[in-house]
Protein backbone atom coordinates (compact mmCIF):
# COMPACT_ATOMS: atom_id res chain seq x y z
CA UNK A 1 0.00 0.00 0.00
CA UNK A 2 1.22 3.76 -0.06
CA UNK A 3 3.01 4.95 2.34
CA UNK A 4 1.40 8.91 3.28
CA UNK A 5 3.89 11.21 3.37
CA UNK A 6 4.06 12.99 6.88
CA UNK A 7 5.99 15.91 5.03
CA UNK A 8 3.56 19.34 5.42
CA UNK A 9 1.62 20.09 2.01
CA UNK A 10 1.70 23.79 0.30
CA UNK A 11 -2.30 23.83 1.56
CA UNK A 12 -1.41 23.09 5.00
CA UNK A 13 1.77 25.40 5.05
CA UNK A 14 -0.13 28.10 3.70
CA UNK A 15 -3.03 28.16 6.47
CA UNK A 16 -0.55 27.99 9.21
CA UNK A 17 1.22 31.34 7.69
CA UNK A 18 -1.94 32.70 7.48
CA UNK A 19 -2.44 31.42 11.34
CA UNK A 20 0.74 32.71 12.26
CA UNK A 21 -0.23 36.39 10.63
CA UNK A 22 -3.36 36.80 12.18
CA UNK A 23 -2.03 35.39 15.96
CA UNK A 24 0.75 37.58 15.91
CA UNK A 25 -1.99 40.82 14.90
CA UNK A 26 -4.26 39.46 17.92
CA UNK A 27 -1.13 39.53 20.60
CA UNK A 28 0.36 42.45 19.34
CA UNK A 29 -3.12 44.24 19.67
CA UNK A 30 -3.10 45.17 15.79
CA UNK A 31 -6.51 43.31 15.72
CA UNK A 32 -8.45 44.51 19.27
CA UNK A 33 -10.71 42.37 21.03
CA UNK A 34 -14.00 42.74 19.77
CA UNK A 35 -12.98 43.35 16.09
CA UNK A 36 -15.13 41.54 13.63
CA UNK A 37 -13.04 39.93 10.63
CA UNK A 38 -14.69 39.76 7.15
CA UNK A 39 -13.45 37.16 4.88
CA UNK A 40 -12.80 39.90 1.58
CA UNK A 41 -10.89 41.96 4.21
CA UNK A 42 -8.29 39.34 5.22
CA UNK A 43 -8.12 38.04 1.45
CA UNK A 44 -6.98 41.59 0.70
CA UNK A 45 -4.66 41.68 3.76
CA UNK A 46 -3.32 37.98 3.03
CA UNK A 47 -3.02 37.79 -0.23
CA UNK A 48 -4.78 34.60 -0.09
CA UNK A 49 -7.84 31.90 -0.68
CA UNK A 50 -11.37 31.95 1.32
CA UNK A 51 -10.17 28.40 2.25
CA UNK A 52 -6.94 28.60 4.13
CA UNK A 53 -8.25 31.63 5.75
CA UNK A 54 -11.47 29.93 7.22
CA UNK A 55 -9.40 27.00 8.83
CA UNK A 56 -7.13 29.15 10.39
CA UNK A 57 -9.56 31.05 12.02
CA UNK A 58 -10.97 27.98 13.20
CA UNK A 59 -7.53 26.67 14.97
CA UNK A 60 -7.36 30.25 16.46
CA UNK A 61 -10.85 29.98 17.94
CA UNK A 62 -10.42 26.69 19.30
CA UNK A 63 -7.55 28.28 20.86
CA UNK A 64 -9.63 31.10 22.60
CA UNK A 65 -8.29 34.10 20.37
CA UNK A 66 -11.34 34.16 18.38
CA UNK A 67 -15.19 33.87 18.75
CA UNK A 68 -17.15 32.43 15.83
CA UNK A 69 -21.10 32.43 15.30
CA UNK A 70 -21.73 30.42 11.55
CA UNK A 71 -23.61 33.08 9.66
CA UNK A 72 -23.12 35.63 12.15
CA UNK A 73 -19.80 37.21 13.08
CA UNK A 74 -16.54 36.64 13.38
CA UNK A 75 -14.57 38.43 15.69
CA UNK A 76 -11.48 38.55 17.78
CA UNK A 77 -12.29 37.71 20.95
CA UNK A 78 -13.28 39.82 24.33
CA UNK A 79 -11.85 39.58 27.43
CA UNK A 80 -14.42 38.71 30.31
CA UNK A 81 -13.70 39.76 33.86
CA UNK A 82 -15.96 37.24 35.28
CA UNK A 83 -13.54 34.83 33.54
CA UNK A 84 -9.92 35.87 35.13
CA UNK A 85 -9.14 33.69 37.73
CA UNK A 86 -10.23 30.79 36.11
CA UNK A 87 -8.07 31.62 33.79
CA UNK A 88 -5.34 31.96 35.64
CA UNK A 89 -4.99 29.07 37.77
CA UNK A 90 -5.61 26.78 34.36
CA UNK A 91 -2.07 28.39 33.43
CA UNK A 92 -1.43 28.18 37.50
CA UNK A 93 -1.52 23.94 36.58
CA UNK A 94 -0.07 23.81 33.37
CA UNK A 95 3.43 26.26 34.73
CA UNK A 96 3.80 25.45 37.64
CA UNK A 97 4.39 21.77 36.48
CA UNK A 98 6.56 23.83 34.21
CA UNK A 99 8.71 25.72 36.32
CA UNK A 100 8.97 22.57 38.97
CA UNK A 101 10.69 20.82 35.73
CA UNK A 102 12.68 23.55 34.14
CA UNK A 103 14.42 25.21 37.26
CA UNK A 104 16.58 22.40 37.72
CA UNK A 105 17.35 22.37 34.51
CA UNK A 106 18.42 25.73 33.47
CA UNK A 107 22.26 26.97 32.52
CA UNK A 108 23.47 29.65 33.60
CA UNK A 109 22.86 32.07 30.89
CA UNK A 110 19.41 30.48 30.93
CA UNK A 111 19.15 31.30 34.20
CA UNK A 112 20.33 34.83 33.85
CA UNK A 113 18.29 35.42 30.89
CA UNK A 114 14.88 34.49 33.06
CA UNK A 115 16.06 36.59 36.16
CA UNK A 116 16.48 39.70 33.68
CA UNK A 117 12.89 38.93 32.62
CA UNK A 118 11.71 38.53 35.57
CA UNK A 119 13.03 41.34 36.86
CA UNK A 120 11.30 43.80 33.87
CA UNK A 121 8.27 41.96 35.10
CA UNK A 122 8.48 43.00 38.94
CA UNK A 123 9.41 46.58 38.00
CA UNK A 124 5.91 46.40 35.45
CA UNK A 125 4.08 45.29 38.49
CA UNK A 126 5.66 47.54 40.95
CA UNK A 127 4.55 50.31 38.66
CA UNK A 128 0.90 48.80 38.29
CA UNK A 129 2.03 49.20 34.26
CA UNK A 130 -0.91 46.53 33.38
CA UNK A 131 -0.37 46.64 29.83
CA UNK A 132 3.20 45.97 29.93
CA UNK A 133 2.10 42.88 32.77
CA UNK A 134 0.11 41.55 30.26
CA UNK A 135 2.45 40.68 27.60
CA UNK A 136 5.96 40.43 29.21
CA UNK A 137 4.74 37.71 31.71
CA UNK A 138 3.64 35.37 29.55
CA UNK A 139 6.93 36.14 28.23
CA UNK A 140 8.77 34.80 31.43
CA UNK A 141 6.59 31.58 31.44
CA UNK A 142 7.35 30.82 27.78
CA UNK A 143 10.94 31.40 28.56
CA UNK A 144 10.77 28.25 31.46
CA UNK A 145 7.85 26.24 28.91
CA UNK A 146 11.19 26.45 26.70
CA UNK A 147 13.72 24.91 29.29
CA UNK A 148 11.53 22.37 31.05
CA UNK A 149 12.47 19.52 28.43
CA UNK A 150 9.16 17.72 28.55
CA UNK A 151 8.20 17.78 24.80
CA UNK A 152 4.23 16.75 25.65
CA UNK A 153 4.25 19.46 27.97
CA UNK A 154 5.47 22.02 25.63
CA UNK A 155 3.01 21.27 23.29
CA UNK A 156 -0.04 21.61 25.40
CA UNK A 157 1.36 24.95 26.56
CA UNK A 158 1.96 26.10 22.88
CA UNK A 159 -2.03 25.38 22.14
CA UNK A 160 -3.20 26.75 25.22
CA UNK A 161 -1.13 29.38 26.82
CA UNK A 162 -1.88 32.07 24.28
CA UNK A 163 -5.36 31.73 24.24
CA UNK A 164 -5.87 31.35 27.99
CA UNK A 165 -3.27 34.63 28.46
CA UNK A 166 -5.30 36.95 26.21
CA UNK A 167 -8.13 36.09 28.12
CA UNK A 168 -6.34 38.00 31.17
CA UNK A 169 -5.65 41.31 28.76
CA UNK A 170 -7.92 43.67 30.73
CA UNK A 171 -6.99 47.12 31.92
CA UNK A 172 -8.15 46.61 35.14
CA UNK A 173 -6.65 43.74 36.05
CA UNK A 174 -4.98 44.79 38.68
CA UNK A 175 -8.57 45.58 40.55
CA UNK A 176 -8.71 42.12 39.66
CA UNK A 177 -6.86 40.84 41.45
CA UNK A 178 -4.54 41.27 44.49
CA UNK A 179 -1.69 43.19 43.27
CA UNK A 180 0.45 43.48 45.65
CA UNK A 181 0.61 39.69 46.76
CA UNK A 182 1.02 38.73 42.97
CA UNK A 183 3.64 41.11 43.43
CA UNK A 184 5.21 39.27 46.10
CA UNK A 185 4.97 36.45 44.54
CA UNK A 186 6.60 37.21 41.50
CA UNK A 187 9.43 38.52 43.59
CA UNK A 188 9.61 34.87 45.36
CA UNK A 189 9.40 33.21 42.39
CA UNK A 190 12.90 35.40 41.06
CA UNK A 191 14.71 34.19 44.78
CA UNK A 192 13.37 30.38 44.01
CA UNK A 193 15.02 30.24 40.30
CA UNK A 194 17.73 32.01 41.37
CA UNK A 195 18.95 29.59 44.10
CA UNK A 196 17.48 26.39 42.43
CA UNK A 197 14.71 25.42 44.41
CA UNK A 198 12.24 24.14 42.05
CA UNK A 199 10.03 23.48 44.80
CA UNK A 200 9.37 27.09 46.10
CA UNK A 201 9.95 28.38 42.08
CA UNK A 202 6.85 25.78 41.82
CA UNK A 203 4.46 27.12 44.82
CA UNK A 204 5.51 30.53 44.04
CA UNK A 205 3.86 30.10 40.10
CA UNK A 206 0.72 28.38 41.66
CA UNK A 207 -0.03 31.25 44.17
CA UNK A 208 0.97 33.73 41.37
CA UNK A 209 -1.96 31.98 39.12
CA UNK A 210 -4.45 32.47 42.12
CA UNK A 211 -4.49 28.66 42.93
CA UNK A 212 -5.07 28.07 46.54
CA UNK A 213 -2.76 26.53 49.58
CA UNK A 214 0.22 27.81 51.29
CA UNK A 215 1.98 31.03 49.59
CA UNK A 216 4.85 31.17 52.32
Amino acid sequence: MPVPSSAPTEHQLLRDTVRQKIHAAIMDGTLEPGERLNDDELIAWLGVSRTPIREALSQLARAGLIEMAPNRYTRITTPDPEAVIEALQTLGVLFGGVVRLAVPRLSKSSRKKILAALDTTIAELTAHDVRAVNTDALGVFALYVAECGNADLQRVCADAMDGLAFRLRLPNLDELVDWDRMTEDFRRLRTATENGDNIAAELATEAIHQLPGEKH
